[in-house]
């Protein structure tokens, strides 16, 4: 009997386009390992806030990322990144975070600090018995795996994305974020080429993933 294929899924896209939901439901259809990378950015963030550190501190901030021991805890189907043995909880989600962790992401320091622990999930999903990795985040198709099997670009527009935040009881800088993250020098938020670009704005969360299932199941048959 052929073994089954393990395949690498990557998903992009701006704060509220539609990654997490996608992801996360894609990851329960072909039994995925789902990764959250923007939950491992807002962690960092508050774990540098937590030590007084400030984004424009890069020796602070050096001395604070060589101290820290990351590891990797299961929930279900998401990989959770520890810190020191501890998964951050919901003040990831604080309007501090929300405010800072754009500004955290953009120091390449910091992402250089996640590139080889992030990659090293597509083993962790392996020696979990998962039929692959779906991550999602802002640089996953053109930084992390960008010979992934499959990367989809999620986009939809900025008005839309705000009420998303709103209907979630968030409130998020978004158009700020956008800004910060396609700005930046280092693994900027961007589609890249060759990946599917999906616009959510005038779509269900349904019809997203249909497009996106259908794509993964020319490699994989749905768990």
């Amino acid at each position: 009997m052929a073994t089954a294929p393990f395949i690498i899924v990557a998903i992009d896209g701006g704060a509220a386009s539609g990654k997490s939901s996608s992801s996360r439901t894609l990851g329960e259809q072909f039994d995925l390992l789902h990764v959250d990378t923007g939950s491992y950015y807002r962690a960092l963030t508050a774990e540098m806030i937590r030590q007084g550190v400030k984004p424009d501190d890069l020796p602070g901030l050096r001395s604070a990322l060589a101290g820290l021991k990351l590891g990797t805890r299961l929930n279900g189907r998401s990989a959770e990144m520890e810190i020191g043995g501890r998964v951050a909880g919901e003040e990831i989600r604080s309007r501090e975070v929300n405010d800072a962790v754009s500004h955290f992401a953009a120091i390449p320091e910091l992402r250089t600090a996640l590139l080889t622990y992030q990659r090293g999930l597509a083993d962790v999903a392996r020696a979990r018995g998962f039929h692959g990795l779906v991550m999602e985040g802002r640089d996953i198709g053109s930084v992390i795996f960008p010979a992934a099997d499959f990367r989809f670009f999620l986009h939809a527009d900025a008005g839309e994305r705000e009420r998303r935040r709103a209907g979630q009881g968030l409130q998020d800088q978004i158009r700020e974020r956008d800004r910060i993250d396609s700005s930046r020098k280092t693994s900027p938020l961007t589609c890249p080429d060759g990946a599917t670009s999906i616009n959510t704005t005038h779509v269900t969360l349904d019809q997203v993933v249909q497009q996106m299932a259908a794509a993964l199941a020319t490699k994989l048959r749905p768990a």
